[in-house]
């Protein structure tokens, strides 16, 4: 079998939008020394929550919540269970420009612990997709890079593999400032900067002597 000659390549692709969204994870947590008081408690502090997204015009596909855990944990020196119940509410925030007030309504409804925040466009595919078109693009830049100082030629695409690795796109330049839950004063401001999505790929391309 004749081996094909090859030159195989990286490449990168970059694209920086401003984000239009923000994923939002919220949760309440609260406890207790008794199991059913403290999910009582968790569920009627949750259902408030809800209660609020939906007065701040959350479209109902834009939340939704999870199972709420309860966990024991056992003290051993004052020798006494307490019991913990968390329930988490994942929120898609279309319009930036209502994050602050949406944090302090949230916080004042009963939230008490702020989780992950994605920052998101609503373009996202489209951005990828030109990603992919660069990274192409910067691959065959190489390839023909590596082979100007032969008497070869790049010839026709081979093999292409997506060598891109899973990841929340999150701002470039973006900086949080979370003051305390403790008293109304409670507020959480947002600077908002880029997004950077970034497609990679291994390209091998043929050799021509032509």
């Amino acid at each position: 079998i004749k081996q094909v000659p090859l030159i195989s390549v990286s490449g990168e692709g970059k694209v920086k939008v401003a984000p239009d969204q923000v994923g939002i994870s919220v949760s309440v947590e609260t406890r207790g020394n008794n199991s059913a008081e403290v999910k009582k408690q968790n569920d009627e502090k949750i259902d408030a929550v809800i209660k609020y997204i939906k007065k701040a015009n959350i479209a109902k596909e834009d939340y939704q919540t999870q199972r709420v855990s309860l966990n024991p944990q056992y003290d051993y020196e004052k020798k006494k269970t307490t019991f913990y119940a968390t329930q988490t509410i994942q929120i898609l925030l279309k319009d930036l420009n209502k994050y602050d007030e949406l944090m302090e309504g949230l916080v004042s409804s009963g939230v008490n612990s702020i989780g992950n925040i994605e920052f998101k466009s609503s373009k996202m595919e489209l951005h990828k997709s030109e990603a992919r078109k660069l990274a192409m693009k910067d691959a065959k830049a190489k390839a023909e890079d590596y082979m100007s100082v032969t008497t070869q030629k790049v010839g026709t695409i081979f093999n292409v593999t997506d060598a891109t690795q899973a990841y929340y796109p999150r701002p470039v330049y973006a900086a949080m400032e979370m003051k305390s839950f403790d008293g109304a004063g409670a507020r959480e401001t947002l600077a908002i900067g880029e997004i950077e999505i970034v497609v990679n790929v291994n390209v091998s391309y043929t050799i021509s002597n032509n």
